[in-house]
């Protein structure tokens, strides 16, 4: 049997009081700890404002750069003027996948209607997983225990895995 590699993980956190330090980043924090159970590191960790430019270059600097097999962020997810994670990552991803960004907005539907009005976007830029999660801790834990079972597979397969996809 082969031996499961360490995913190494870059988690971003939008939000324009934390980046000033004017607020603590516990969602950032929950995400470290609910990524511990998939056998990773977290290699990269930051606290950037909700802007455009300065969003995409990170995600590029993560995939790029730091070839990271998955990044989280958390924030900047839902309506307000200064929400723009989904359009930054969109602007830099190569390949979407509605489904994992379908399946936490239905899982987080059975708490709150307000999940319907999430944009979080998930794809994939060269070999790199990228997921918005909520800017909430409570959100960010329902969102990514909906996805948490997947993402191991889905980085394998983005790093060239053949191994069948079915399960018992």
């Amino acid at each position: 049997m082969q031996e499961k590699r360490v995913i190494t993980v870059g988690i971003l956190t939008m939000s324009d009081k934390g980046s000033k330090g004017e607020r603590e980043d516990i969602s950032g924090l929950e995400i470290r700890r609910m990524v511990a159970e998939l056998g990773s590191v977290v290699k990269a960790y930051e606290v950037i404002p909700d802007e455009v430019p300065v969003i995409e270059e990170r995600l590029k600097n993560f995939s790029d750069e730091l070839k990271l097999d998955l990044v989280l962020t958390t924030g900047g997810t839902g309506v307000t003027p200064r929400d723009v994670t989904p359009e930054a990552t969109f602007a830099i991803i190569e390949r979407s996948l509605p489904g994992m960004s379908e399946v936490m907005r239905f899982e987080s539907m059975k708490k709150t209607p307000y999940a319907m009005i999430s944009r979080a976007v998930c794809g994939i830029r060269g070999t790199t997983l990228i997921i918005n999660l909520p800017g909430s801790p409570k959100a960010v834990r329902e969102n990514l225990a909906a996805v948490l079972p997947a993402i191991r597979h889905t980085v394998e397969k983005i790093n060239g895995s053949t191994e069948d996809c079915a399960t018992l």
